[in-house]
């Protein structure tokens, strides 16, 4: 063997190999149980980033199984990510001076086409680096023709059964990237907002949007606050920015007394609460901010003899955007002696866009919702009786409450890229509805003319499984409009366990589903696993998968989240090749119980490191300690000479020959290695396993029983050496595929250590 170690020479070939002899398949195991990992699909749209080098948790499930004898299957794929990969595409735009608006729809999505395919191959390039055995040949994309079928007609079946409905709801809309979000997809932010203490006819209010005062339609308070008791259910003259309004006085037990003065201001067209009101007491939804995030007074502006001093505040705050506006509407407040006092320290929570993190307005507009009321029921059903279990355990409750308190799912967005519901109108029964979808580019934030006020219902809408209706079937015209907007993206990949194994090979999905595992980051567990669960037992009666386990997030050395604003990110291949694949892999394992967050360790790369070329050097040592090899031999070929008998993959057989002590002891010490290692992959407990396997190698192994066996060596005692060393590279494969292959193939111990036995426990 070689002096020293290179994996810049060795993995490339090494991987090359694996695949072309089909090792990744299945049927490698042709008679295996089935044993199924459904890759969580990066995001086509750019490079990995380093949490995907996570993904070696389930390659280590997958070669463990594999040398078990089961038929394993890791399945990789792509998602297009719809808003993700639009943001990306867009900044790209940006830097060359263009916007998306500049494009008609058709243009721009065969433009982020091309963009997202340049960068797909990459993708797998990246995955092949890390060593992950993943069968390419039945790769998946969830804009496949065939998995856009299956999505369809899951979205057909449940508009049908009446679990898709289109409904007039506020919604969180980013007026910067011109789209709809669902209430998982916002994040919150504590922010410093100045709160306004406001005379409001003979009351006070405090608020921190005086801009959206105009479209009050009510006051209310909480009916058992002493001081309003008497003020319930009448009405009073307020006098405002733009004149005297009438406000009646509404009592409701979700008002929050202790909040301002305890009476508050409603405005059902820009607040969830405000909007509930509204349903609640039948009060008029009428929008202050248009979908361009600008103020909007055409309302007021529009009326005939308007007050000079009122037409003019108008026309200065119409078209201003809300922070700008703000100040005005403040200035005047604090003119008309409106304004009694200013809270600057005030904080509360502000839900902002999590791509661009602008703020969220929320605004009413017609949407596709799913109802998740029965689907979220049988989700935490099948958590509750063990079909599904959840590793690390106490994810269970984050799972449950997300659950309870899921409301129906927006599953419509104002983009272009991604997959467009297969919804049309009747230009002839529908004409200011259809026109308005025609004249409309996703994103470009010009839906005020959709967002009129609806009954819950699909009345008028023909829903297909994807194709064109020939005619309306009320009227018969041909003259169909479909609907501008794309699905949610995890509405198709909450059906990825099921759509995947549908379109890969016949047979795949009788076999392999329900999957076995479904190894993600937490941060998906609402996003993504919730909604697999509900889509998954809707669509096909069974769990999409038996287990679902959690991995934490990898920081930068710093502790702190990686992202590019920050400049903080670290590409894993940069590592790969300073360190190697197995390397990194190790590092990332070791020294981190499952579930929990991690710091990049610059320190634990290097150990890891040294750990690598320990084995090597481990390996080259036993070759030289071979009674009938030239010490001095510089092959780099097969230098082991087979050996037939004692069975070198069965420690059993390893007693038979042995005479000393320490051999008898070492074989022992291996057994229960043996029993060890595969009961914390069972457990999936991978730490533990790798430093075990670390500490055993390393300290009684290397440093004790080599040192030993090397002042007695002969042919029986170099087989046992030898044969107990071929068990850790076994038990190491999985963490460490590739070192253990090389040093595998230069023993000769067989045609590839991934396709060998585990060994006997």
């Amino acid at each position: 063997m070689d002096k020293v170690y290179s994996h810049k020479e060795v993995e490339e070939k090494i991987y090359k190999g694996w695949e072309e002899k089909g090792y990744f398949k299945p049927e490698i195991n042709p008679k295996g149980r089935p044993y199924c990992i459904i890759l969580p699909p990066p995001n086509a749209n750019g490079a990995l980033h380093f949490g995907h080098a996570m993904f070696t948790i389930e390659d280590i499930l997958i070669r463990f199984h594999r040398m078990r004898g089961d038929a394993a299957l890791w399945l990789p794929g792509t998602d297009h990510a719809g808003i993700e990969t639009q943001f990306v595409f867009e900044k790209k735009l940006k830097q060359e001076g263009k916007s998306r608006l500049d494009f008609d729809r058709e243009t721009l999505y065969k433009m982020i086409w091309e963009y997202v395919e340049n960068h797909r191959g990459g993708i797998q390039k990246q995955l092949r680096r890390l060593g992950f055995s993943l069968d390419w040949s039945r790769e998946k994309y969830t804009l496949d023709p065939d998995i856009v079928k299956l999505v369809y007609k899951t979205f057909k079946k449940m508009y049908d059964e009446g679990l898709v409905y289109r409904g007039y709801r506020l919604v969180n809309y980013c007026t910067f990237d011109g789209t709809s979000f669902s209430d998982l997809e916002v994040t919150y932010e504590e922010r410093r907002t100045p709160l306004l203490y406001m005379k409001y006819g003979p009351f006070v209010i405090a608020t921190v949007r005086p801009e959206t005062k105009f479209r009050d339609t009510a006051l209310a308070v909480n009916p058992k606050d002493p001081r309003y008791k008497d003020k319930i259910g009448k009405t009073y003259e307020i006098q405002g920015l733009l004149g005297v309004v009438k406000m009646k006085i509404i009592a409701d037990v979700q008002v929050n007394p202790e909040f301002g003065t305890g009476i508050m201001k409603v405005t059902p067209a820009h607040d969830p609460h405000d909007f509930e009101l509204g349903k609640k007491y039948n009060l008029a939804v009428t929008p202050i901010i248009g979908f361009d995030g600008k103020m909007d007074f055409s309302w007021f502006l529009d009326r005939k003899n308007i007050d000079p001093k009122y037409r003019a505040r108008a026309e200065r705050y119409h078209g201003k955007y809300v922070k700008e506006a703000r100040k005005l509407m403040i200035d005047d407040l604090k003119e008309d002696g409106l304004l009694l006092k200013t809270d600057e320290n005030y904080v509360h929570r502000v839900g902002v866009c999590y791509k661009c993190k602008n703020v969220l307005e929320p605004l009413p507009m017609e949407q596709w919702f799913v109802n998740v009321d029965s689907l979220k029921e049988k989700a935490i059903e099948v958590v509750k009786n063990g079909k599904i279990k959840i590793y690390p355990k106490r994810f269970e409750d984050q799972y449950f409450q997300w659950l309870e308190n899921l409301n129906d799912w927006n599953i419509s967005r104002q983009i272009a890229w991604g997959i467009r519901v297969p919804a049309w109108l009747c230009s002839r029964c529908h004409p200011e509805q259809s026109e308005a979808m025609r004249q409309t580019v996703p994103g470009e934030g010009s839906r005020d003319s959709l967002a009129t006020p609806q009954n819950d219902s699909t009345e008028g809408w023909i829903v297909t499984d994807g194709q064109r209706p020939e005619k309306c079937p009320n009227c018969g015209s041909k003259k169909l409009e479909q609907d501008p907007d794309t699905f949610d993206t995890w509405f198709s990949s909450g059906q990825w366990p099921f759509i995947t194994l549908q379109t890969t090979r016949r047979g795949d999905y009788d076999k392999f589903y329900p999957t076995t595992v479904m190894e993600t980051g937490y941060d998906l567990l609402r996003a993504w696993v919730s909604r697999m669960v509900m889509l998954g037992l809707y669509i096909t009666g069974n769990v999409p998968f038996k287990n679902v386990l959690f991995h934490g997030l990898v920081n930068d050395p710093y502790g702190k989240k990686m992202s590019k604003s920050k400049g903080n990110v670290i590409n894993p291949l940069e590592l790969v090749d300073k360190y190697g694949a197995d390397s990194v892999r190790f590092a990332l394992i070791y020294g981190n119980a499952t579930g929990n967050d991690q710091s990049l360790s610059y320190p634990k790369l290097e150990a890891a490191r040294k750990f690598t070329n320990k084995l090597w050097n481990m390996g080259r040592f036993i070759t030289l300690c071979h009674p009938e090899l030239d010490s001095g031999s510089k092959s780099s070929n097969t230098e082991m000479p087979n050996q037939a008998e004692p069975d070198r993959h069965d420690t059993r057989g390893l007693f038979k020959i042995a005479k000393h002590k320490n051999d008898k002891s070492m074989i022992k010490k291996t057994q229960k290695l043996v029993k060890e290692i595969t009961g914390h992959l069972d457990n999936y407990n991978f730490n533990y396993a790798a430093e075990r396997l670390y500490d055993f190698s390393w300290h009684e192994f290397a440093d004790k029983y080599i040192e030993d066996v090397k002042k007695r060596i002969n042919k029986n005692s170099f087989i046992i050496l030898s044969s107990l060393f071929l068990v850790q590279l076994k038990l190491l494969h999985p963490f460490m595929p590739f070192v253990t292959e090389e040093i595998y193939q230069r023993f000769g111990f067989g045609k590839s250590i991934m396709i060998d036995n585990w060994p006997v426990t």
